[in-house]
């Protein structure tokens, strides 16, 4: 009998402990090859769609209580990419990003808020862009979680993220703009920003890098 008991404490204790453990925040990092960090503002009658390319940053998440999840994302603003070369290196001066003397954009979360339901909630942090610190909030959208087998390989655990915001871009000293003849700027101060997020789960196998695209 005595057995009998010490045998279900046993189980007792390890059941705690294991619902214990999965309630505890995950830490994932961003795997750059399978994340977009992007942007779109308004040019004239359109939309500029541009990207950086060299960002790193980490994810702490944790499901049952979102309080405890957090975000810490550095990004090279000298790898922004808008498909044109003589576009990019202007917003690399002092009229944009100003690169040479502020070469790095981070966010640094401070809170995070439960939305409407379990896949979706409200990050708060603040955003440096040219030394310049605003706050700002991400509507996000979790994707997934869970570990990733392929053709018996494991991959980890990976998780998904999408996370759009708006800011002002005169609020980082981004003020250059051209008057159009007809009234009106030739760009909006506007800007909205566009994360598309992988991550895996920080000790685990990194993803193997996509391949690169085959140009035509």
């Amino acid at each position: 009998m005595k057995r009998g008991w010490l045998v279900t404490l046993t189980l007792v204790s390890l059941a705690a402990t294991a619902s214990l453990a999965a309630a505890e925040p995950k830490t994932f990092m961003i795997d750059r090859a399978h994340t977009e960090v992007g942007f779109n503002v308004r040019h004239f009658f359109t939309k500029v769609h541009g990207r950086f390319t060299d960002f790193s940053g980490s994810i702490v998440y944790d499901p049952k209580a979102l309080a405890a999840s957090s975000v810490d994302v550095t990004i090279r603003d000298t790898s922004i990419w808008t498909g044109t070369e003589r576009r990019d290196n202007h917003l690399r001066t002092e009229d944009f990003f100003w690169v040479e003397k502020y070469p790095t954009i981070t966010f640094k979360s401070n809170k995070v808020i439960a939305g409407k339901d379990d896949h979706h909630f409200q990050v708060g942090g603040d955003l440096t862009i040219r030394g310049v610190t605003k706050p700002v909030t991400l509507d996000v959208e979790f994707l997934g979680m869970g570990p990733v087998d392929i053709g018996g390989n494991s991959l980890g655990i990976q998780a998904g993220f999408d996370a759009t915001t708006t800011v002002n871009r005169k609020d980082f000293n981004m003020v250059w703009n051209k008057t159009v003849d007809q009234g009106g700027a030739m760009l909006d101060d506007n800007v909205e920003i566009v994360l598309n997020v992988a991550a895996f789960a920080a000790g685990d196998p990194k993803p193997a890098a996509a391949a690169p695209a085959t140009k035509k």
